[in-house]
């Protein structure tokens, strides 16, 4: 066992840059982790047999948990978002850090309040941290609630798509919401695995990094008295909605959104390549435009928020693999964001295709159980079930994925554009799962009236525009 190296998770993100600094300071030198490398793994100057990997936060609590890694640095809230649903007694808390750090606040529309919203229900929650969220509403007794788990951008849902979102208050306050509670009070930790502190000399790591500058420790969950409600008010449908609603995205998926709007003959004020504002204006009467993140499109059209929204064919795949009744569609395909998903492996496995990688893994091992790790985590259970991998495991990411082959999984489901965060990590692509586009999607149902021919419309055109850019 002490022949093993001591595993180090850091965080990417925002935390990166002080972090490093901070790490310079007490001789702990992960050359490039400061400058933003593509590469996720690094030795440690002058330490032999330390190695650090980058994730992102919302992943690190559970690989130390796990007791994949040995020591990590985290936000405290993504430590509590485990820790408040699964009482895990593998993580100990070792060191508040003295870190750049936010605390998660309930947000709403300006002049809003939880009492009004609890009393008149049901209360729509849109979050990233679901079992904070829970924990929170539950101590706030607020009787309807009906909680959306979105991958990013919670902030964008209020004020018509829910009523809160639970976020970071910066985040919020970009979009004008009002902070009416607290959810918990930031923080970062250095944390540990209990039985590699019970059971390893960690000294080579540990010591530097215990003398990292103390920060506060008091954050940590939010524990609010509950809401004081008179009356409840009897449930009622919500009224059927007159204007046609769109959703945009940002991100990758921009630009050639933009593209297909163009080509289209569609423009949307505050919507380019180079600019997104939250509510695009449309010239066209009766059109409302918003910007979210693609990801969350296929959940919020299903619910009956949106009658077309542009995201990736993979983020409608993933959402018909978690819901396959769900009432949503691809409309047309706008043949823009070229994208290949499929199964990724180490570059030095000495084979061509994933049958083969199969047998050199169970090779001398024959019930050995195969790693799936990805963001797309119930397309990757359904491929390792259209493989027939046998025993296999699925691990769920947030991000920073590429780092996470060969030591901890053989194969990420993982999507590329260009490959070249792939090279830079020595894998490569040895099974093409689905080669994703933009789309448009909409509800099964048709939307009445004057909205469905609206949607007919820009389907239509779209459509159209699809066919030149093939």
């Amino acid at each position: 066992m002490t022949d093993l190296p001591i595993r180090v998770a850091l965080p990417r993100g925002e935390l990166r840059a002080p972090l490093a600094e901070q790490l310079a300071a007490v001789d702990f030198v992960a050359e490039g982790y400061g400058e933003g490398s593509r590469s996720y793994r690094f030795e440690v100057s002058g330490r032999p047999g330390v190695q650090v990997r980058v994730f992102s936060d919302e992943d690190t609590p559970i690989q130390v948990a796990l007791g994949n890694y040995d020591l990590a640095i985290c936000s405290r809230a993504w430590v509590d978002e485990l820790l408040v649903r699964y009482r895990h007694d593998s993580i100990v808390p070792l060191r508040a850090l003295d870190l750049p750090s936010e605390r998660l606040v309930i947000g709403g529309a300006a002049g809003a309040s939880l009492e009004a919203m609890a009393a008149a229900g049901p209360v729509r929650v849109a979050t990233e941290y679901p079992n904070l969220a829970q924990h929170v509403l539950t101590r706030l007794r607020i009787p309807n609630v009906q909680l959306f788990e979105v991958w990013a951008q919670a902030q964008a849902w209020p004020p018509d798509d829910a009523e809160l979102a639970i976020g970071l208050e910066s985040d919020l306050a970009k979009d004008n919401l009002e902070t009416l509670g607290e959810a918990h009070g930031g923080g970062v930790w250095l944390i540990a695995n209990r039985e590699s502190l019970a059971q390893r000399d960690l000294a080579a790591a540990l010591e530097p990094l215990m003398s990292l500058p103390l920060g506060s420790d008091a954050g940590g969950v939010a524990s609010p008295r509950p809401l004081q409600l008179g009356d409840i008010a009897p449930l009622t449908p919500r009224p059927e909605r007159e204007t046609f609603r769109i959703a945009v995205p940002d991100g990758h998926a921009q630009k050639g959104t933009v593209q297909a709007l163009a080509s289209a003959g569609i423009e949307f004020e505050g919507y380019t390549e180079e600019r997104a504002d939250r509510w695009p204006r449309s010239s066209i009467e009766g059109v409302e435009v918003k910007m979210m993140r693609p990801q969350d499109m296929p959940r919020a059209v299903a619910l009956g928020g949106f009658d077309l929204a542009m995201t990736g064919q993979d983020w409608l795949g993933v959402f018909e693999s978690l819901f396959p009744g769900a009432p949503v569609t691809q409309l047309c395909d706008l043949k823009r964001s070229n994208y290949r998903l499929g199964a990724v492996v180490s570059e030095d496995l000495p084979v061509d295709t994933m049958a083969e990688a199969v047998a050199l893994w169970r090779r001398d091992d024959p019930g050995r159980t195969i790693r799936l790790a990805s963001e797309y985590a119930s397309l990757a259970d359904q491929y390792a079930r259209d493989q027939h991998l046998g025993r296999y495991r699925v691990i769920p990411l947030s991000g920073a994925s590429e780092g996470f082959v060969p030591e901890d999984a053989e194969i990420l489901i993982e999507g590329t554009e260009t490959g070249t965060t792939l090279k830079a990590n020595r894998l490569r692509m040895i099974d093409v799962i689905m080669e994703s586009t933009n789309c448009a999607i909409g509800h099964t149902t048709r939307p009445p009236g004057r909205r469905g021919e609206l949607r007919d419309e820009f389907v239509e055109r779209l459509s159209a525009a699809g066919v030149d850019a093939g």
